[in-house]
This record gives structure tokens, C-alpha cells and sequence, in this order.
């Protein structure tokens, strides 16, 4: 290969990752700008999720926790500008394969945009074609600037090879559509969530009927490090399957109750605002939490009772299962008996006193004690249907979790963190424990081989909400091995056995160590 031959192929190759680039930001920025039209690369990236099998899903979890969607996203896009890669390669001597696989990338885009619930499948394959159109375009004009065949010019009275295009053209023009294609997808994702932002914004929460008790004096310990009673919401876990945060608009949400019940009906945001509202301290769970992980948080959510919908609609007997289905397809699949049995179950609108950010759920999302996130925090909530285990296996069921998953007894060491040198001699062990819907009771503390030391705890907010305890410690001169166990308000200590999180929850007790100076 000469040297002009590897020139032009590089040129070739990039101008086909730009041409895709190109039609990508496009799609965005139609998704962001036209109602009904997804996001291409998100609907690719939600078909993935969806035919991946369960332990795969697991394993990636358990490899990359939180990032894992944003990875997926991002290999959603290099894998495109592959392909683009690839195809400007390709169009070099054949220039019909450009048109070719742009119109392949289309077809691809528009049906897993299709199988995304609310989208607009005549709009979404215009707009899809439209931008293909013009990635296609840019491909041809950039490789007619950036390869082209050679010719003879007489120069200064000599015959030289030249070209019709410089190099610094090509690179001006790249440059140019690069640059079109970043603005045109970045302002794609600020239009998405424009609107949205402004009807949070305008939310007034309403006071609720039953607000929750504030919290007691010695509710709150004062240890540097330890966990705060009450997790903001910047800092509190955010675990789903959204590949981009849903933006809903309060004009057209509504909730819809349906399935086995007598009295199906619709509600809409300020009719479920209308509604008398309670106010509850609840401690979230990851069914992905790690023993001593930090996929678990405790908020004040404001909401209306599940129960009184479900007594509006009148549940058929036998309706076993409460299935919330978010906006995004996502399903949670809850025992009936769990919202009707007295306990904390609220489609929430507030969180900290604020409306539901989007990250957590905006505009409206099922809260409900004692039950990990997979089995019952639907966000983005759109529908609960009434039906029967055996009829229905929500999403992660589908995919080998537990059908049912009671939140564990757990227990966390927040203070001192594992692997820290700390200073010898008198110092504090501290963190929090849960188990929801039964309370603390008591926490110990073993440090190395030693005896269970009961630690003191705060005083508690609830049974649904974690509690944070302390023990203070004369540490010896070396490196020591912590460990802690919680008793909930039933009289059970957790388990040591030590077991991983799927299918219904991680056990164990939570050990580190630490190096105690001399």
C-alpha cells in the first residue's frame, strides 16, 4: 500500500464515523424536539437490556454497579461509528454501500424505537429518515473532498500530481459537521428535559393530612463519616433500567389502575395531588446491595396511600399481584397483601420536602416499606394493573430474581472504613442498620476474635427507616478485623451465612479491617 492509498483510506474511515455522527446527533435532536420521537441509540441500547439473559444482566451489574447503563450507551455509539467507519472504507470503490448502510442503520433505529412505549412510529421513521438521508449526504461530500483521483497539472512548466481538494479542506469541512452533530445532539438532550424541568419547577406540594413526625433529638449522631439520618436527594442511590432519564410533563401524565378490579379508571397529576397525602420516613434497598454496599438510602416521601386507589378501583379476589409499570416498560411485580396490610405503600410525589427529581422518579413513583427496589420502587410510574403471580413475571423476574423479596435484616460499618489507618487508642465505630417494616433492636460489634459488644443506638424515627448506633472503641496498636450484626424489632439477628445478592438479597455480616498506629 503507498502512502497516498493509507492516506485515503484513514480519510475515508473517518469521514464514515463522522457522517454517522452526524446522523446520531440528528436523531437526538429530533428526540428532543418532536413529541413522540425516542431516543435512537437509548430504544437500541433498551432492546439490548431487554434480550440479554439474566445472568449475563447479573454479572454486568455486578462488574460495573451503577455504570452500566451509561456503558451500554456508549457502546451503542462506538459500535455506530464503527459501522460508519467500515462503511466509508467501503464507499471508496463502491460507492453505493454508503446509502446502503445508512438506510440498514435506519431500519435498525426505527424498530427498536418502535417497541418503546409512547413513541410515534410514523414521526419517529421520518425524522429517522430524514437524518440518515443527511448522514449519507455528508459521507459522499466528504469523500469526494477527501479522496479523490489524482490528476495531472503542468506547473510552472512542469507536470505535477495534484488534487482538487487540500488537506486543510478537508480537515475545515470534517471539522464543520463534527461540530454540527456534537450541537445538534447536545441540544437534542437540553430540549428533552426543557419543558419538564419548567413543570417541575411550578409544582406547589400539597401539605399532607398525616406529615411525618419530625425526627427525635438523639435521632442523629454526631460521628464524622457516619451515614446522615436522612440521605439528600443528590446523594441517594439511583438504581433502573432507564438508559436516559425519563422527562414527563404533568399536562399529560395520568396514572391508570386497571385489571382485575371492578371500577378501572384514570387519574390524573392534579386530581392525585387533590387526594388527602401522608408523609413517611422509608429506608430504600437495592436487591444489587453488597453486604456493607451503599445502594440503600432514607428519605421523607410524600404520596398517597396505595391502598386508597386500590379500594377506589375495588381489587377482585384472587388479584394476588400489584404489577407498576413505569413509562420506559419497566415492571415491578408486588404482593397485593404487602399495600393493603397496613404498612408504608404511597405513590410518592415528594421526596425531602421537593417534588420526585427526575433521576428519582418525576412525577410520580410506588414507594413501599420492606421490599427491595426490583419488587416494588417503580419510577416514572404510568399504570397499576391488578392480576396473579402465575400470570405475570415483572422484569427482573423474568430474567431469575425472586418473585418475592422481603428485605433483609442488614447492618453497615460506616466509621472506620475498611483498609484505614486510624490513630491507636480511643476512638468510635459507627454506622447504621435496617429492616424495614420491623425495626432495630440492637447492633453488636465483634472487634478480631473477640465477644458480640452491644453498640448504643439513636433513638429510631420508625420501623421503616434505618438507625444509626455507635460503639467506642480503645484500639490496640495493629491491624483488626470489625465486624457487625443487627437484631430487628421482631427479635431475629441477621445471618452470617454469607450468600451474593441474587436472586433475593445479599447476606453476611459486614467485616473489614484496619491498622491502628502505634
Amino acid at each position: 500500500m503507498t502512502p497516498a492509498e493509507y492516506r485515503d483510506r484513514r480519510v475515508a474511515r473517518t469521514s464514515g464515523m463522522i457522517a454517522v455522527g452526524l446522523a446520531l446527533g440528528l436523531t437526538e435532536l429530533a428526540a428532543g424536539s418532536l413529541g413522540g420521537v425516542p431516543s435512537l441509540v437509548a430504544a437500541v441500547a433498551d432492546r439490548l437490556v431487554d434480550a440479554t439473559p439474566g445472568a449475563v444482566d447479573r454479572a454486568v451489574i455486578a462488574l460495573l454497579g451503577t455504570s452500566d447503563k451509561p456503558a451500554l450507551v456508549a457502546g451503542v455509539v462506538v459500535a455506530s461509528l464503527f459501522v460508519g467507519s467500515r462503511t466509508g472504507g467501503a464507499a471508496v470503490t463502491r460507492p453505493w454501500i454508503g446509502p446502503a448502510a445508512f438506510a440498514a442503520l435506519a431500519v435498525l433505529g426505527v424498530a427498536a424505537a418502535a417497541a418503546e412505549p409512547n413513541a410515534h412510529v410514523v414521526v419517529t421513521l421520518v425524522a429517522t429518515v430524514l437524518s440518515a438521508t443527511v448522514g449519507a449526504g455528508a459521507l459522499a461530500v466528504l469523500l469526494r473532498v477527501g479522496v479523490q483521483a489524482p490528476h495531472i497539472a503542468t506547473i510552472d512548466g512542469e507536470a505535477e500530481v495534484v488534487r482538487a481538494h487540500t488537506r486543510r479542506q478537508f480537515l475545515g469541512l470534517a471539522g464543520g459537521i463534527t461540530l454540527i452533530a456534537v450541537a445538534a445532539a447536545a441540544t437534542g438532550r437540553l430540549l428533552a428535559g426543557h419543558a419538564a424541568s419548567v413543570a417541575r419547577s411550578l409544582i406547589s406540594l400539597p401539605r399532607p393530612q398525616r406529615p411525618a413526625p419530625p425526627p427525635p433529638p438523639g435521632a442523629s449522631l454526631s460521628v464524622p463519616g457516619i451515614s446522615p439520618l436522612v440521605s439528600s436527594n443528590d446523594s441517594f442511590y439511583r438504581v433502573d433500567t432507564a438508559i436516559i432519564t425519563p422527562q414527563l410533563e404533568t399536562v399529560s401524565w395520568t396514572l391508570r389502575i386497571f385489571g382485575l378490579v371492578d371500577h378501572p379508571f384514570e387519574i390524573s397529576f392534579p386530581d392525585l395531588l387533590n387526594m388527602p397525602m401522608v408523609e413517611e420516613y422509608v429506608t430504600l434497598t437495592c436487591v444489587s446491595n453488597e453486604v456493607g454496599g451503599d445502594l440503600v438510602g432514607n428519605a421523607r416521601w410524600l404520596g398517597v396511600p396505595v391502598a386508597d386507589l386500590l379500594d377506589r378501583a375495588g381489587v377482585h379476589r384472587g388479584a394476588d399481584q400489584l404489577v407498576g409499570r413505569a413509562v420506559d416498560g419497566f415492571t415491578v411485580g408486588i404482593p397485593t397483601a404487602a399495600v393493603l396490610d397496613g404498612r408504608v405503600a404511597l405513590v410518592a410525589v415528594g421526596m425531602n420536602g421537593d417534588p420526585l427529581p427526575f433521576e428519582h422518579g418525576f412525577p410520580a413513583r410506588l414507594v413501599v416499606a420492606g421490599l427491595y427496589g426490583y419488587v416494588s420502587a417503580t419510577k416514572w410510574l404510568t399504570e397499576l394493573q391488578l392480576t396473579t403471580f402465575p400470570a405475570f413475571d415483572a422484569f427482573w423476574v423474568e430474567r431469575g430474581w425472586a418473585q418475592q423479596a422481603p428485605i433483609k435484616t442488614e447492618s453497615r460499618i460506616d466509621v472506620p472504613q475498611d483498609g484505614q489507618t486510624i490513630a491507636a487508642g480511643s476512638t468510635t465505630i459507627a454506622g447504621v442498620a435496617w429492616a424495614q417494616t420491623r425495626g432495630i433492636s440492637r447492633v453488636e460489634v465483634r472487634v478480631d476474635d473477640g465477644t458480640w459488644n452491644p453498640a448504643m443506638l439513636a433513638d429510631a424515627i420508625g420501623p421503616n427507616s434505618w438507625r444509626q448506633w455507635l460503639l467506642p472503641w480503645d484500639a490496640r496498636a495493629g491491624s483488626h478485623t470489625l465486624a457487625v450484626r443487627a437484631t430487628d424489632g421482631h427479635g431475629v439477628t441477621q445471618t452470617s451465612a454469607i450468600a451474593p445478592p441474587a436472586p433475593d438479597g445479599a447476606t453476611g455480616y459486614h467485616t473489614i479491617t484496619v491498622q491502628a498506629g502505634g
